[in-house]
């Protein structure tokens, strides 16, 4: 849910990312307000983290440091609250269904494009008097499946952000050209890639086509990056026995099964993260991306500006 800021036990990881991040970000907002003094249009942030690194943490502080010691309205949005509804990923999957990386939502082509974009025009263009209402995702629905929740529960907003903070593990992504995504497919390190044919990549590299729009604007960007990307699954189960312990339940996914999840989403990391690492915001918007490296234990051992 947007502007929800929440944190359960187990994610709260000791934060040493908001530290080195908002100094980067305030500095960002400064020159944006210097170059354009009389905009109302909102600065638009992209953060990028793997799961279980800690991001969830870090938008927490960072959007509250903005909202309320430096007096910026800001709204943070998911893109997970933008997925198809359940039955357009039905029928997604139905029209492919050979290919395993559309049967569920997650992976590029299971998102609501126009639907994003059409919420960020209504904060980037002259804000309507009657406000606007940021589309929420139920991931509880259809056991487990998700949907959208309905309109009448949405969130609504009066009056605009001066901050937007757009968060999501594939937020960033650049698609491949063939010969670059063969190279990838064909290398001896790839722990996924092999385990899908080359044309289900090639469909979801060019559904990544889609997304380019909403990423050219942002203003700045964050990325949480991992110094080894196959920490994710240790993460994930660590998060998931977490889980269980606060909750105090039996259920949750077995270590199995998380590692079968986080299966789903490791072809886009092993294919777009070298893109994300080389800069998002290409030449026109230098020094406009941080990149934080964690360890093993998800403490910071790297930062660098891109």
């Amino acid at each position: 849910m947007a502007q929800s800021f929440d944190v359960p036990l187990q994610s709260r990881i000791v934060d040493d990312k908001s530290p080195i991040c908002i100094p980067f970000i305030l500095s960002r907002i400064e020159t944006y307000q210097k170059q354009h003094p009389y905009t109302s249009r909102p600065f638009i942030i992209g953060l990028n983290g793997v799961q279980g690194v800690g991001k969830t943490t870090l938008v927490r502080a960072l959007a509250e440091t903005l909202q309320s010691r430096e007096g910026l309205p800001t709204l943070v949005v998911s893109i997970d609250d933008f997925y198809l509804t359940h039955a357009d990923q039905l029928a997604l999957a139905a029209a492919n269904p050979d290919n395993q990386l559309v049967q569920y939502r997650g992976e590029p082509g299971t998102h609501d494009i126009p639907l994003l974009t059409s919420f960020l025009s209504s904060l980037t263009s002259p804000f309507p008097p009657e406000g606007i209402h940021i589309p929420s995702y139920d991931k509880s629905l259809f056991s487990g499946l998700g949907d959208r929740a309905p309109p009448s529960t949405w969130t609504h907003i009066t009056s605009p952000p001066k901050i937007v903070i757009l968060e999501g593990w594939l937020v960033g992504f650049r698609p491949l050209s063939p010969v670059a995504l063969e190279a990838k497919y064909c290398s001896p390190t790839s722990k996924t890639l092999h385990r899908h044919l080359p044309a289900h990549l090639m469909f979801i590299n060019s559904c990544l086509e889609k997304y380019q729009q909403i990423w050219d604007q942002f203003d700045a960007f964050v990325h949480v990056d991992a110094e080894d990307l196959g920490w994710v699954y240790e993460w994930r189960i660590q998060q998931e026995q977490g889980l269980r312990r606060e909750k105090g339940v039996e259920g949750g996914m077995t270590d199995e099964q998380v590692r079968k999840f986080v299966d789903c989403y490791f072809p886009a990391y092993e294919l777009y993260i070298d893109g994300i690492r080389n800069g998002v915001l290409g030449e026109r918007k230098k020094a406009c991306q941080l990149r934080l490296v964690v360890g093993r234990d998800r403490a910071v051992k790297e930062s660098v500006v891109i």
